[in-house]
């Protein structure tokens, strides 16, 4: 089963999924068309806005080692179905610079998936093969449906992007 993402002449203006307040093609855009990402955080931003638009091509091919090896297309269209990516918050890099063949990030990725708000909180580690950064492994986190996956505390960002407290917004709301 193939789920369709947007038109990429439909959403260029649009601001990046990514959170950085640029344009998608101005962002993230260049990346999934090809460019290479400078930087493990760009490559990591650039991946995070792929799964928020179902460019699962892109995902795919920015996979090494053991991520190559643990991709399983099905199920990621599967996991799909139902999910709505809201927001990303970069709270650590370590290396992954442009000089550097190892990085690691540690981010937070927050989503709505079956009406329900949740955070995935993941430190990520990447390299540098052949001159193009890759997503290499899962550090340490959890992601969305594993047991112990976090929900937003009532005072953290609503994970449906409204820009209220949790509090404020869905809990009350659900």
């Amino acid at each position: 089963m193939t789920v369709p993402h947007p038109d990429p002449d439909t959403v260029s203006e649009a601001p990046c999924p990514c959170g950085s307040g640029l344009g998608l093609a101005a962002c993230c855009g260049r990346y999934h068309a090809g460019e290479p990402a400078p930087t493990a955080e760009t490559l990591m931003r650039s991946r995070y806005a792929a799964y928020a638009l179902g460019r699962l091509d892109y995902i795919e091919a920015t996979c090494g080692g053991p991520a190559a090896l643990a991709f399983d297309r099905a199920e990621a269209e599967m996991s799909r179905l139902g999910m709505r990516w809201t927001g990303l918050q970069i709270h650590d890099v370590r290396g992954g610079g442009q000089r550097d063949a190892r990085g690691k990030v540690r981010f937070t990725a927050r989503y709505v998936s079956q009406g329900a708000p949740g955070a995935l909180e993941e430190t990520s580690a990447f390299r540098k093969s052949a001159g193009r950064w890759l997503y290499w492994d899962r550090v340490d986190g959890r992601t969305p449906g594993e047991a112990g996956a976090q929900k937003p505390g009532r005072n953290d960002p609503c994970p449906c992007g409204s820009g209220r407290k949790h509090k404020a917004c869905c809990v009350r709301a659900g």
